[in-house]
Formats: C-alpha cells, sequence, structure tokens
C-alpha cells in the first residue's frame, strides 16, 4: 500500500524534499509492523530499503566473538536507518530489532537514492547523521573502556540525558530503555545494572516516573567521577 506525501512529510529528512518529490517518491512507499524483538534488518545482506520509524522504538544491536549481544544505539520515531547500506551499496553493519511494537516505513533504496542525492541539503544531512553515528560509537568505545561497573553505567546515562553545563540539574529521560537493553549497551548483566539501579535510587541520582528517569545531573557527575571506592556494585564481583 502506498503511502501519502502527508505521511512522508511527518519524517524530518524528507521534509527537505520538494512537494514534486514527495510526490513522486510517495507511491513507492510501503508500511510494515513489527512485533516486540523481532527482527527489522539483518546484518550482512545490503539493505534494499531507506527505513524511516513510524511508531515504536528500535535498538540496533551487534555480537562480539564470544557471542555477548552488544547494543549499540536506539532508533526513535521519526528517525531513519539502514542509510549505510543506501550510500555505498555494502553490507548491513549491524541488527536492528523492536524493543516492543514498531511500525516501519520502507522506501526502495534504488529509487529513493537519486532523489536524495540530487539535493544538496539531504546530502549534508546524510553526511551529519554519518558523523553523528561516529562520534556516538567513539562515546561507547570510551565507555566500554571503564572498568568499574557503577562508572561506566553513569557515564551511559551522561550520554543518554545529553545536555550543557548551565542547564536545569535534572533531567528526564523519556522511555527509559529496561535493565536488559542498557546491559548490553555496557556489556554488563542485567543483574549488575539492576543492582546499579537500586544504588543510583537510593542515593538519590535516579527517580522513577512511570516508564521515565528523573536524573539529577549533578549527582550523576560526582558520582562518575569519583573514584569508586566502597562501590557496592563491584564488591558484588563484576568488572
Amino acid at each position: 500500500m502506498s503511502a501519502h506525501p502527508l505521511l512522508l512529510q511527518q519524517f524530518s529528512l524528507l521534509r527537505l524534499l520538494s512537494a514534486e518529490a514527495l510526490n513522486q517518491i510517495a507511491p513507492l512507499a510501503s508500511t510494515r509492523d513489527f512485533a516486540k524483538r523481532e527482527m527489522v534488518l539483518a546484518k550482512g545482506p545490503p539493505v534494499p530499503y531507506l527505513c524511516f520509524l513510524m511508531e515504536g522504538r528500535l535498538q540496533a544491536i551487534d555480537f562480539t566473538l564470544d557471542g555477548r549481544e552488544v547494543g549499540l544505539y536506539f532508533i526513535e520515531p521519526g528517525d531513519y536507518f539502514g542509510e549505510l547500506s543506501l550510500i555505498d551499496g555494502e553490507a548491513q553493519p549491524e541488527f536492528v530489532i523492536a524493543t516492543g511494537r514498531a511500525r516501519v516505513v520502507l522506501l526502495p533504496g534504488a529509487e529513493i537514492r537519486p532523489v536524495l542525492f540530487s539535493s544538496p541539503q539531504l546530502a549534508e544531512a546524510l553526511s551529519k547523521r554519518l558523523a553523528q553515528r561516529v562520534r556516538q560509537q567513539l562515546n561507547q568505545r570510551q565507555i566500554l573502556a571503564v572498568n568499574n561497573p557503577l562508572h561506566r553505567i553513569c557515564a551511559q546515562l551522561q550520554i543518554m540525558i545529553g545536555g550543557t553545563p548551565g542547564q536545569t540539574p535534572q533531567q528526564l529521560i523519556i522511555k527509559a530503555p529496561t535493565h536488559q537493553e542498557l546491559a548490553i549497551m555496557v556489556n554488563l548483566t542485567r543483574e549488575t545494572v539492576t543492582r546499579t539501579f537500586q544504588v543510583l535510587l537510593a542515593q538519590g541520582v535516579l527517580t522513577r516516573q512511570g516508564d521515565q528517569l528523573l536524573v539529577d545531573k549533578i549527582k550523576l557527575e560526582k558520582l562518575a567521577q569519583s573514584g569508586g571506592k566502597n562501590d557496592p556494585v563491584t564488591r558484588n564481583g563484576e568488572q
């Protein structure tokens, strides 16, 4: 079933297209629903589509050589993915799974690629996205080099809240990841993440609000920069 141009306009990347271009690609678009934990994209074969998340949430994952699952980043509604194969025609570098029920809009890569690269604005937007992903991966590598589990999780939370000095000392993480989702991002066990969250909640660093987390940025920063002495998470045995 083709998509209406108004549907495509909800995606910031496609809003850079002219009305004529949107009308041209709308009949080519299709939608697909995914269940929780269903694979949206597989690692390996080139992706024949440029994909846009309409509803739900996705997570890009990969596996270490010893078979441990590693979470790379989340994909939120309005975001797009599968762009690497679109750009260079090479293999899809990671798996993408649905963290809950999700709906994805698919645009055939062969048809959408010339449209995207005919616009300097769109080419710039794609380049900035790739640069952002590279920076995310560099930050993730730095986090994984931290030995102390408490500090590693605090560093991951700092990336999630973002922001700059001088903003409100409390920051809300909307749709906070589950303990399991966070565990695979920082290469720890779910039990270690659960113990760490108990510490952070007890110390007032985190406050739960349904599926959201209210983070005290000042307390989080102090804890992340502390020496890790008498760390209850480390004492329970995981480095």
